[in-house]
């Protein structure tokens, strides 16, 4: 039924627009979906491959089932597909994804470095430091596989030589989680660069972990 999801379309054109005027994205690059509900099938809004946010309308936003059918919408629906459809598959509580190429974050992707547990937020938001990902293929179901098992129960990963997911119970959420790793990373970057970087306490991580499962168990009942 066309333009059933009109409301979901047009939040996913809004979190589109929102990366890249924040500079999380240039061009085409990265991807943005949300999880569809109350229609049976599993079924999520994602962006179309290779055209860029400022170009985009609300029915540029494709309707695809898990997968990768086309289910409304006459574009190609994004390469990353299935590492979205990976996402949800292993996360019953996640309810949209946001794939971003910011700098600093890509900086650690390229240079394989794991985004480690520095500041508070980083745990109470994201669940822990950020892995990174084996290198694979973009668009590759390698590609979904690697991301689904780094990510685990954390809100984020990177990406080998690619970037970042930020995975959350809502758009909202996955954009602040991509903002949080890219901010994190910056100061990780700069803090490696003086020469010393100063953990969170394992105490303190252990702690916060426990809260970030507290807070997301309540949201989800």
């Amino acid at each position: 039924m066309a333009g059933c999801w009109q409301a979901e379309k047009r939040a996913v054109l809004d979190a589109s627009r929102e990366i890249a005027a924040k500079g999380l994205v240039v061009g085409a690059a990265g991807n943005v979906s949300v999880r569809l509900g109350g229609q049976g099938d599993e079924l999520l809004a994602i962006t179309p491959s290779r055209k860029s946010y400022h170009e985009l309308a609300v029915d540029d936003i494709q309707v695809i089932n898990f997968d990768a059918d086309s289910i409304e919408g006459d574009q190609v629906p994004s390469v990353e597909s299935m590492m979205h459809i990976a996402a949800y598959r292993r996360r019953p509580d996640v309810r949209a994804v946001v794939h971003t190429h910011s700098v600093y974050a890509s900086v650690l992707a390229v240079a394989g470095l794991e985004l480690p547990p520095i500041i508070d937020e980083m745990v109470m938001s994201i669940g822990g430091g950020v892995e990174v990902t084996e290198y694979a293929f973009p668009s590759s179901e390698e590609l979904a596989e690697n991301v689904s098992e780094a990510l685990g129960e954390r809100n984020a990963v990177l990406l080998a030589n690619h970037g970042v997911v930020g995975v959350g119970a809502d758009l909202r959420e996955a954009i602040t989680v991509c903002e949080l790793v890219e901010r994190a990373a910056q100061v990780y970057v700069l803090a490696r660069a003086m020469g010393r970087v100063r953990l969170l306490p394992d105490d303190v991580v252990a702690t916060e972990k426990e809260l970030f499962k507290m807070m997301h168990l309540a949201e989800s009942c």
